[in-house]
């Protein structure tokens, strides 16, 4: 695969790690409805600086791991199926509220980022979420001796997790008078879905496998 193909990969993998409904989107919702996109996008990049440090350790750890059980991709990718599917299952299942869990004081720009990033780097699941990805893409992952690879995937990650604050932010900015619960039960009833396919994909793969 092209050094662009991982950095695509990446990019979704961000965004789906990104969109499911927690603390830090709520977080950011709630300062781009009071106080606009620029408020949003900060309080997201907190998160990314979160999400670049756990994914980089995670692609980095799975290679590291992989010289070693070199025979045994069908188990990491059986174990990583099942846990995109336990996620998706409990993203969709959650109800988070738009209101409550911020007691309405303005910390500033920089100190909102801040919040949002120990929100998301003391979020265990994120990690886990990452190493069940990166570990369940097989042959869609960068070998573990190409570091440049395994870079511009990491890249790509960050780029998606960017493209979903600054969109989440501008639709909250454009529609701050239509969002409540139900449309966060919405958005994460779709990443709850997508999670799931994913997983399921990763069975019919391995259904295919057997069978071919």
């Amino acid at each position: 695969m092209t050094f662009l193909e991982y950095a695509v990969i990446g990019f979704f993998i961000g965004i789906i790690t990104t969109a499911p409904v927690g603390p830090v989107n709520i977080m950011a919702i709630q300062h781009a409805v009071r106080s606009g996109f620029r408020h949003g996008v900060f309080v997201g990049l907190g998160a990314v600086v979160a999400d670049t440090l756990y994914a980089t350790a995670a692609i980095f750890g799975v290679s590291a791991v992989t010289r070693f059980i070199e025979g045994q991709f069908d188990l990491i990718e059986i174990v990583g199926g099942a846990l995109l599917i336990i996620f998706g299952l409990k993203i969709w299942n959650s109800h988070p509220h738009l209101n409550g869990g911020d007691d309405g004081k303005e910390h500033g720009f920089w100190g909102d980022a801040t919040a949002a990033f120990f929100m998301a780097i003391t979020n265990p699941g994120t990690i886990l979420a990452f190493i069940a990805i990166f570990g369940s893409l097989g042959d869609w992952r960068p070998d573990h001796d190409n570091y440049f690879g395994s870079l511009m995937m990491v890249a790509g990650v960050t780029a998606g997790a960017c493209s979903w604050w600054v969109f989440i932010s501008a639709t909250v900015t454009h529609f701050r008078s239509r969002i409540d619960d139900a449309w966060l039960d919405r958005a994460n009833h779709i990443a709850g879905a997508i999670l799931m396919i994913f997983g399921g994909l990763i069975y019919l793969k391995l259904a295919y496998d057997l069978i071919r």
